[in-house]
């Protein structure tokens, strides 16, 4: 049995020779360590891979104990993630088509280690590509005066389907209060701009204008502050006044696809840690 187990909490001594220690008397053998501290807010952070004869381990004593021995005396945030148990992924998109097909194409050649039980849009374009992977698709429209419905319609089918974060690929709604507060830090978005930079629908047209450099995408946790969630992933590519606004679209496109996936991959290998609206990633 693989397990990740994932910690922060105030820096002190002893707390890599406690956690292995704990582990070893536990038969477990460590595969993994890596640990950072942030020194201003003297938080320590720590990511920890090990393997378990399937024998031996009693996970709910091994939780309990833990819990006891180290989490309570060290006032840990902590978590215990088994390799072998899918995170369930929900994927949200409205009409642009990219993203999608990125995530999904990983997914089906294996590259993607989750389960996708839905796609979920609020215009039926995308229908046909849910299709052809064969996964169930709900068209649920939004206007101003439903809003409330649709948050209560998303809410019962996430429940529904055991869903443990979500992936908007390009999803052109803001995420209601309620989604973000029944999933924090689980909402993975996708901004077609490297943040902060040009606000607005229209933000290749606005670099354009500008005559900028590079373009970038950034994908972040979702926040009740519009794109100001803990980012994830960031990249940039070079542009030049050669360019035209198709040519920063598509470069654009490219990059949001990659960036996204990325953020996706490191969420599901549980390598990203959130703390003050930062995350620590995890090589």
């Amino acid at each position: 049995m693989k397990t990740t187990i994932l910690i922060h909490c105030p820096d002190q001594s002893g707390i890599i020779s406690a956690v292995t220690g704990f582990i070893h008397a536990k038969g477990g053998n460590i595969i993994y360590l890596d640990q950072h501290v942030a020194k201003q807010a003297n938080v320590f952070f720590m990511r920890l891979e090990s393997d378990f004869d399937d024998n031996t381990l009693n996970l709910e004593g091994f939780k309990n104990e833990f819990t006891t021995s180290l989490a309570t005396p060290y006032q840990m945030q902590w978590s215990l993630h088994l390799d072998d148990v899918l995170p369930r992924m929900a994927i949200f998109v409205s009409k642009y088509n990219h993203c999608l097909y990125d995530l999904l194409s990983r997914y089906h050649s294996g590259e993607l280690k989750a389960e996708i039980p839905f796609i979920l849009s609020n215009h039926t374009d995308l229908a046909y590509i849910a299709e052809q992977f064969d996964i169930p698709f709900y068209h649920i429209p939004v206007t101003k005066t439903t809003k409330d419905e649709v948050e209560d319609r998303q809410l019962e089918l996430l429940k529904e389907h055991n869903v443990d974060f979500m992936v908007l690929a390009r999803y052109m709604q803001i995420v209601g209060s309620r989604l973000i507060d029944a999933y924090p830090n689980k909402i993975i978005n996708i901004h077609h701009s490297f943040l902060p930079a040009f606000a607005g629908a229209k933000p290749y047209h606005a670099a354009f204008e500008r005559g900028v450099k590079i373009i970038g995408a950034t994908s972040h946790y979702v926040t009740e502050e519009l794109d100001a969630g803990p980012i994830i992933e960031q990249d940039v590519t070079a542009v030049s006044h050669t360019h035209t606004i198709q040519d920063f679209l598509a470069k654009g496109r490219d990059l949001e696809k990659i960036v996204l996936s990325r953020a996706v991959k490191l969420h599901v290998k549980r390598k990203t840690m959130v703390y003050n609206n930062k995350t620590v990633i995890f090589s």
